[in-house]
């Protein structure tokens, strides 16, 4: 959308007109860059839009409830008014190689961080477990090389899938 509601010194201040439907809340200059102008007209038009301006070298359409009129030189019709649908995604979520590593390295920078926190609490009581403190640590690189072997795995099997066109 360019514009829908304009006060009265802005609407004089862009040109509008002295009596525009945008002072009243009843206008509104929608861009057509990402719509189907002859597909958006008649859609406005079915549900009650009666004034119609076109600017197709500005790229807008001018709507609004006031009396039937219209002014402009209407926008051409398109040759394919929307972009083609893509076939649907051929492998199942579940089975794909790029889900499991991804998990996998989810999982693993989840135990990572469980380990972090089991530090903090037991580093509060520390005399009584502090024999276990180092292994905690050796755990914990284990998580992350384990987070890493996933990543690794998903980057490989995103490459490879793009490699032979399974994307």
């Amino acid at each position: 959308m360019r514009s829908a509601y304009r006060r009265p010194e802005h609407n004089k201040a862009v040109g509008g007109a002295t009596r525009s439907k945008h002072m009243d809340g009843a206008a509104f200059d929608i861009a057509m860059t990402n719509h189907d102008p002859v597909a958006f007209e008649a859609a406005a038009r079915e549900v009650g839009f009666l004034g119609f301006g076109f600017y197709p070298r500005s790229g807008f359409m001018h709507i609004d409830l006031g009396p039937a009129r219209q002014w402009g030189e209407p926008f051409l019709a398109r040759s394919v008014p929307f972009a083609a649908e893509t076939s649907p995604a051929r492998e199942v979520l579940t089975q794909s190689r790029t889900m499991k590593g991804g998990g996998a390295a989810g999982v693993a920078t989840l135990g990572a961080a469980g380990v972090e926190v089991a530090q903090e609490v037991l580093a509060e009581t520390q005399d009584a477990v502090l024999p276990l403190v180092p292994y905690l640590d050796t755990l914990r690189w284990v998580f992350i090389v384990v987070a890493l072997g996933g990543i690794a795995v998903t980057i490989y099997a995103r490459l490879d899938d793009w490699k032979w066109g399974r994307l």
